[in-house]
């Protein structure tokens, strides 16, 4: 009967989701905006004190489709410090500058997915080093760990009908498991391009629903590597920055996906973009920044048969930056 308990709910969460391996990890379509999100070794990359929030809605109109909600904050620790530098025997000019390696983040999240839902907190720290100049702006090779903790849960009152809600087997296994894990990521950023690679749930921690004490770990392990590139148009308040986001998991050949994005800037205040993403969706996006403030909105185009039963996917973002230090980093996350 366990075994086949096993079978029945790997069949309903790939009913579920259409690309069940796709689905254990949240999807973001607007990622660049805070790749802190998939990426721990961005936490502080920029020098910021930034708090995101991000809402996404995938195929609204659709009962028990998928809903993420996540909020964040990352800042980068700074620590003043005196350089003396003596130009003669008889004079000594003392420089304050300010530096730190250490980035701190952490962000709270809800993912829920018919009558699946996992709601949990992640807390990152990362450290940087610079690695040479380029048009005098540092080099930064990142590290980051992560450590996660969240609650998977099955709710039997939401979207299931249930044929017998008295069913002795069905009312003896765990509905709720807990499930520790562990994050990585590195990147390096330079004022031209970027690549970063990431890797979810280390431990690979148990997510079947059956008794606690004969639980094995069952969850997959997905991998992320993201890069892009800047180019300055001929006029230079404009520029267009194609980028690329490959996800996978352990099932590597049977469940790599692409998003291939192309943006373009108008004096970083403002941008537009198309993605890509391979077998699923066709991404419109767009935003705008004012002062410290940031907004972002996507629409997903489902390019699968669901689009005949859903109007697409939603994605908000907003995030607001602290710190007028992060001047120095802003060419890493141009909006």
């Amino acid at each position: 009967m366990r075994i086949l308990t096993k079978i029945l709910l790997f069949v309903l969460l790939s009913s579920l989701t259409g690309v069940s391996l796709a689905q254990q990890e949240p999807m973001y379509s607007q990622y660049i905006m805070n790749g802190f999100l998939i990426n721990p070794s961005l936490a502080g990359t920029d020098g910021y004190t930034t708090v995101n929030i991000t809402a996404r809605q995938q195929w609204v109109g659709l009962s028990g489709a998928p809903a993420t909600y996540a909020a964040s904050f990352q800042t980068r620790l700074l620590k003043d410090s005196y350089i003396s530098k003596s130009t003669s025997v008889r004079r000594k000019i003392i420089h304050p500058t300010k530096g730190g390696r250490v980035g701190l983040g952490g962000y709270i999240f809800n993912d829920r997915n018919g009558i699946m839902s996992r709601t949990g907190l992640l807390a990152a720290y990362s450290y940087h080093i610079e690695m040479g100049k380029t048009d005098g702006v540092p080099n930064d090779l990142s590290l980051g760990l992560a450590a996660t903790f969240y609650q998977y849960a099955i709710d039997l009152n939401g979207n299931l009908l249930l044929h017998d809600a008295d069913d002795s087997f069905l009312n003896s296994y765990d509905r709720v498991v807990y499930v520790p894990d562990f994050n990585f990521g590195a990147s390096f950023t330079t004022v031209k391009y970027w690549v970063g690679f990431a890797m979810s749930s280390i431990s690979r921690g148990s997510i079947l629903f059956m008794n606690q004490g004969d639980n094995k770990r069952s969850e997959l392990g997905h991998f992320y590597l993201t890069g892009g590139m800047k180019f300055k148009l001929n006029n230079p308040e404009w520029q267009i920055v194609p980028s690329a986001l490959i996800k996978s998991s352990d099932m590597f050949f049977k469940s790599i996906q692409m998003d291939l994005t192309t943006r373009i800037y108008y004096k970083e205040d403002y941008w537009a973009g198309l993605s890509y993403r391979t077998g699923d969706a066709l991404i419109l996006m767009a935003g705008l920044r004012y002062d410290r403030f940031y907004f972002g909105y996507s629409f997903d185009m489902a390019l699968t048969d669901i689009r005949k039963h859903s109007f697409g996917s939603h994605e908000i973002n907003f995030a607001v930056k602290f710190g007028e230090s992060a001047r120095r980093y802003k060419w890493i996350n141009a909006y």
